[in-house]
């Protein structure tokens, strides 16, 4: 999952929220560093990652995609279900995407001392083009898949994904909602459990 779908699945705790956030950031035991919330969500995070991973559904959704992208399909379609989650975040939210989001843009200005160095950088980028509301457009996506290209030297090749999108718009989408219905059970247990 992507950046949204890791901070709603952080169910409403923001020190969770941040963890989840910057997980990616924290190798090994360096989240231990952290406050004992936050190491929460950088282990929810990675719980997350693995259940995703290891998803029969998820799984079909990247070998759609595996021919072409090979080893980046996985991130595809992390991506493509974030624009799934923005897009249909009345289903999931009773709170509007853009108040959601601009919450959590603050939360993390006003945390920005405990953020790693790399999301720093990131996040005035972040914060401009809006990234998390903007998900839920098939243009906003397609700016977050030409930036992910650029990232690996136009190696991936990601930006032209956007064609398989439109192509199984209706596969990906079905996928993305009898996954994610289940992730958020995940989720939740797995809150209760760290």
């Amino acid at each position: 999952m992507n950046f949204l779908a890791h901070i709603y699945l952080s169910h409403n705790d923001d020190e969770i929220k941040i963890g989840n956030f910057i997980a990616d950031s924290i190798r090994g035991k360096k989240y231990k560093n952290y406050p004992a919330q936050i190491q929460r969500g950088i282990l929810l995070h990675r719980h997350i990652d693995t259940f995703t991973d290891a998803h029969p559904t998820v799984r079909q959704s990247t070998r759609r995609l595996h021919k072409n992208y090979s080893h980046y399909s996985g991130v595809i379609v992390d991506i493509l279900y974030d624009h799934f989650l923005a897009k249909n975040w009345k289903t999931y939210s009773d709170i509007p995407l853009e108040t959601f989001v601009d919450d959590f843009y603050h939360l993390l200005e006003d945390n920005f001392d405990i953020l790693p160095l790399n999301v720093q950088r990131l996040l005035p980028h972040m914060i401009h083009d809006n990234w998390l509301v903007s998900y839920a457009s098939i243009e906003g996506i397609t700016k977050v898949l030409e930036g992910m290209n650029r990232r690996t030297q136009n190696r991936s090749k990601m930006n032209l994904a956007v064609v398989e999108l439109q192509e199984f718009y209706d596969e990906f989408e079905a996928e993305f909602t009898s996954f994610f219905n289940e992730l958020i059970e995940f989720s939740k247990q797995k809150i209760t459990e760290l």
